[in-house]
């Protein structure tokens, strides 16, 4: 079985519906996100990447935001278990996809709560957003699962964005990126790179020097170029609407069992 598998979801007929917190909603055209998600699953497969479609879950209008739904740790998931109630059915399709792919299947329970989208993995750390969405139970269960297999957890505060992820990424060398008016504590990171426009915040890493990015970001672009690094944009417009970004379309295994 390939060893880089990302998991996605098709975005559903309600998309248009999905939760805003943190910003104003604007009208989301549901024809062009439904192009944009494809050209997004083209790029991951344009450089390596498998990708696998998790059962859709139709009735959620946020479950193309998959990564909200599960964390990957090396070969365990921890299916996630969201504060918002509305997002708690998506992780049915979730589960099944990972024991599809021999995971060790973990899951939060109640009342503990957590989103994957507030969990940033540089190297073993395993940083944890205390958000809106994850409490300090969710944290708790996170660090029983993660920790026996290696992993340092750290949690940290997020009060300005919705999740961790929306604030922060990491590069191929572990620095940690993100745009300094969005970030609670830069100084959490021990290597943090500012950057010029929000956008430029959220990085998928696609192997080797390539790196993905929204295309609304073109100035961060610029700054990884400079670094030695190859911008792979994205148009993902009508999921920045929703508070989405190139890190929340997708789960990303990269050591599967056997």
């Amino acid at each position: 079985m390939p060893g880089r598998t990302a998991l996605v979801r098709r975005p559903g007929p309600r998309l248009a519906e999905g939760l805003v917190t943190h910003i104003a909603r604007t009208p989301v055209d549901t024809t062009l996100a439904l192009r944009q998600w494809e050209g997004y699953c083209r790029a991951l497969r344009d450089h390596g990447w498998r990708t696998v479609e998790v059962p859709p879950a139709d009735d959620c209008p946020d479950a193309v935001f998959v990564e909200d739904a599960m964390v990957v740790f090396r070969t365990a998931a921890l299916i996630a278990r969201s504060a918002a109630p509305s997002r708690r059915p998506e992780t049915a399709g979730a589960e099944e996809a990972a024991e599809a792919l021999g995971l060790t299947v973990h899951r939060v329970r109640a009342p503990g709560t957590l989103d994957g989208g507030d969990v940033l993995k540089i190297g073993d750390t395993v940083y944890v957003g205390r958000s809106g969405r994850t409490d300090a139970e969710g944290i708790r269960q996170l660090r029983a699962a993660f920790e026996p297999l290696g992993a340092r957890v750290v949690p940290v505060p997020v009060e300005k964005v919705l999740h961790l992820k929306s604030a922060v990424t990491a590069l191929p060398d572990g620095t940690a990126l993100g745009h300094p008016p969005l970030v609670d504590d830069p100084s959490a990171f021990p290597h943090f790179l500012p950057v010029p426009e929000e956008p430029g915040a959220h990085v998928v890493l696609l192997g080797g020097r390539h790196v993905l990015l929204s295309s609304n970001a073109p100035r961060t672009a610029a700054l990884l170029t400079s670094r030695g690094l190859v911008p792979v944009p994205v148009d993902i417009t009508e999921f920045e609407k929703l508070e989405g970004c190139v890190t929340c379309l997708s789960v990303r295994v990269r050591d599967l069992p056997g």
